[in-house]
């Protein structure tokens, strides 16, 4: 297959998360007839509700910085597919990506042979990305977490190091009703002899993967608030922190990402970056400093300048749409203009109650998306209190982005979030 055959192909399977099937014995099937490439590298996976994949991206600058050559895997995509698979911080090339599809294809189809069951979007995707690694002779690969932890394929990799970022109420219909229910799923990627890093938790979350580590025989390592402080803001929301480890002192360091929120995801990823040191990376805190001022991560708190700004972030559940709210209140440019999209599974009400009062000017509508929520449903989410004069409903993407620059003032901000693939589809309008 060349690279539109292949992307059509792997579209042909569903999308990604109505047709999803968590577990590992398809996946794990799939790599043993692509003859495991995933074994030819040790592997970092990261997982968490929000964080894990800004964490991920710094860790990826740090190890370009420290000439480490790595191999990054997050999801979803904004624009292209080739931007869930990168090696040496470059997105992996099209004729790369079709042939590693094009084997786990033929690889894919065997299993169904096999079992009847054939490996779902995000399996083959994996599979794709973790053989692209291999060829790329990478020396480590970095591994977003999907969905969960323990019936996430990312698992399948056997990572040596692994991570678990901030964890909150999200996807309950997979993961479970409570805060420990989906701690357990998402700290089940620690196994007895990996690394762990654990970033801050709430006392519940934090309970559930202590409890995890200690059944393992795993000693964790503890990213505390104690570890990091905020040096300064600047006026993009750039945070100027300092770092102190076991291991060192990094000290004044403009983080590349924007938002307070980055300082827990930096602190995780310094902590990653030492233990990749301690396992013989040549990765200096010279290296880590460069790493995490120059790290981007597309469609999360990105901003551009302008009349008016454009500012995107996913805030795709509650937690993330306080963190944007708290970037939003301190930094934006105002008036802000909010063109909101959401998936119909997400709990749209509390997300608006966090994000909606922060703005002059609301334009809802609905992503291209099979799961996006209605117009007429994200309308029940406006809190009584609002000026219903201040609202527009748009039924396209397209027609949201030229209304909301239409109501905006040049001095002012227009912010595309509620979901990455409204941030997405905005972004591929713009023509990026």
């Amino acid at each position: 297959m060349n690279f539109d055959e292949s992307l059509s192909y792997l579209l042909s399977l569903g999308h990604e998360t109505l047709a999803m099937k968590l577990g590992l014995d398809g996946v794990s099937r799939l790599l043993a007839l692509l003859d495991d490439p995933q074994k030819s590298y040790p592997a970092v996976q990261i997982a968490g509700t929000n964080g894990k994949g800004s964490t991920a991206a710094m860790l990826d600058a740090v190890c370009r910085a420290a000439r480490v050559r790595a191999g990054l895997y997050t999801s979803p995509h904004l624009v292209s597919i080739t931007e869930r698979v990168r090696v040496g911080g470059g997105e992996v090339a099209r004729e790369e990506f079709a042939r590693a599809a094009t084997r786990g294809r033929a690889a894919a189809e065997e299993v169904e042979r096999a079992t009847g069951a054939l490996p779902t979007f995000f399996e083959q995707v994996t599979a794709a990305a973790l053989l692209v690694f291999k060829e790329a002779g990478v020396r480590v690969a970095i591994l977003e977490t999907g969905l969960g932890g323990r019936l996430d394929a990312t698992t399948a990799a056997g990572a040596s190091v692994v991570a678990v970022t901030p964890v909150a109420l999200d996807h309950q219909e997979h993961l479970g009703r409570t805060l420990e229910e989906i701690a357990a799923e998402k700290a089940a990627i620690i196994r007895p002899g990996v690394a762990a890093v654990v970033a801050p938790q709430e006392p519940a979350a934090e309970a559930v993967i202590l409890r995890r580590c200690r059944e393992c025989g795993v000693e964790p390592r503890l990213v505390t608030s104690a570890n990091a402080r905020v040096e300064e803001a600047g006026a993009d929301g750039r945070l100027r922190v300092s770092f102190t480890t076991g291991r060192g002192t990094y000290t004044r360091v403009r983080l590349g990402l924007r938002g307070r929120h980055q300082l827990v995801n930096a602190a995780t990823a310094v902590a990653l970056a030492e233990v990749l040191a301690e396992r013989g990376f040549e990765i200096a805190p010279e290296n880590v400093v460069a790493g995490l001022e120059g790290a981007e991560h597309p469609g999360r708190l990105e901003l551009r300048e302008g009349s008016p700004a454009l500012l995107f972030d996913g805030a795709h559940n509650a937690a993330g749409a306080r963190a944007l709210r708290a970037y939003l209140d301190e930094f934006a440019r105002a008036p802000v203009t909010l063109v909101f999209g959401a998936m119909r599974d997400k709990e749209v009400e509390e997300i608006g109650r966090a994000l909606f009062p922060a703005a002059r000017r609301l334009v809802l509508t609905q992503a291209d998306n099979p799961r996006s929520a209605l117009v007429e449903d994200l309308v029940r989410a406006i809190p009584r209190d609002t000026d219903l004069s201040t609202i527009s409903l748009a039924p396209s993407a397209r027609d949201a982005l030229a209304i909301a620059r239409a109501v905006t003032p040049p001095e002012g901000t227009v912010c595309v979030t509620g979901s990455l693939y409204l941030v997405g589809e905005v972004m591929r309008l713009l023509g990026d």
